[in-house]
């Protein structure tokens, strides 16, 4: 009876951690670059190939993308920004799989953990980059959303720990920030009742995180990212849990303002008006 307490807190504690898909811009993972090329022709072809799976990517078709990233690879096995884009793919073709279709959660957590490997491959070709570890937590957290609690409560863990490595390697990194913003707030929404049966019904504790921490960070986030309409949405969130109306508001009506450059922008305009309305009168 009490796994009743625990569940409906823990099952969505992860979010959606990729980085906005981009329409058009700078990509940020291509900033770091990879490692250099054996010689001047092959060096060529590896930056058309990375120009081709971005036009892809902004054209919301990974899977394309992903088969340029990996002609790049057999010219040079430990290409970082190859690594770490083909992990952004697999994970976008993983969400792009329709709910509705067979087998769909396998299907997703194939490609989830197909992005994971990628990452950590990330990591081995450059330890010392930051957007290994990001894809990692990343990856591992749309994992964690089809997974069994007792697997979500563990992967939580694995999370913390990736984002840490990631802002500590580039504490530049807006994306990381609002990875780890958000999982402050979900980590802090979990009640005491959830946390006192988890080791009785799992055998460990759930992580703990604060409201505090939450704003922190994506107000890092969003000083960062000031154009990245989400992280103002779930900054405002986390204003909204510590009871900040004030504070939510003015960051809900800030987004209005934004010019729409990414893929899902005009979604969280929806979102942010949507919540600005319910809180109108706090």
């Amino acid at each position: 009876m009490y796994k009743r307490f625990l569940l409906p807190y823990v099952l969505f504690l992860i979010p959606s951690l990729l980085p906005p898909r981009m329409a058009n811009g700078a990509d940020p993972v291509s900033a770091e670059g990879g490692k250099a090329a054996c010689c001047s022709s092959a060096a060529a072809d590896i930056a058309q190939l990375h120009k081709s799976a971005d036009r892809l990517h902004a054209q919301f078709k990974p899977k394309e993308a992903a088969g340029e990233l990996q002609k790049i690879l057999l010219l040079d096995e430990q290409n970082l920004e190859a690594l770490a884009k083909l992990s952004r793919a697999h994970i976008d073709i993983g969400d792009m799989i329709p709910e509705s279709s067979p087998d769909a959660q396998e299907r997703k957590i194939k490609e989830y953990r197909i992005a994971e490997d990628y990452a950590r491959k990330a990591i081995r070709a450059n330890p010392n980059s930051t957007w290994g570890y990001f894809y990692v937590a990343a990856s591992l957290g749309s994992i964690a959303i089809l997974s069994p609690v007792n697997k979500q409560i563990d992967i939580a863990t694995d999370i913390r720990g990736a984002v840490e490595k990631a802002i500590a390697l580039d504490s530049q990194n807006g994306f990381a920030y609002h990875i780890y913003g958000v999982w402050h707030r979900k980590m802090a929404e979990i009640g005491k009742t959830s946390r006192m049966f988890a080791p009785v019904l799992y055998g460990r504790s759930i992580p703990t995180g604060s409201l505090e921490k939450s704003i922190e960070y994506l107000r890092k986030a969003v000083a960062l990212n000031p154009k990245v309409s989400v992280s103002r949405l779930e900054l405002a969130r986390s204003y909204i849990a510590a009871e900040n109306w004030t504070l939510a508001r003015n960051s809900l009506i800030s987004i209005r303002e934004l010019p729409n450059q990414f893929s899902d922008d005009a979604k969280h305009k929806q979102k942010a008006e949507q919540l600005l309305e319910e809180i109108k009168e706090r």
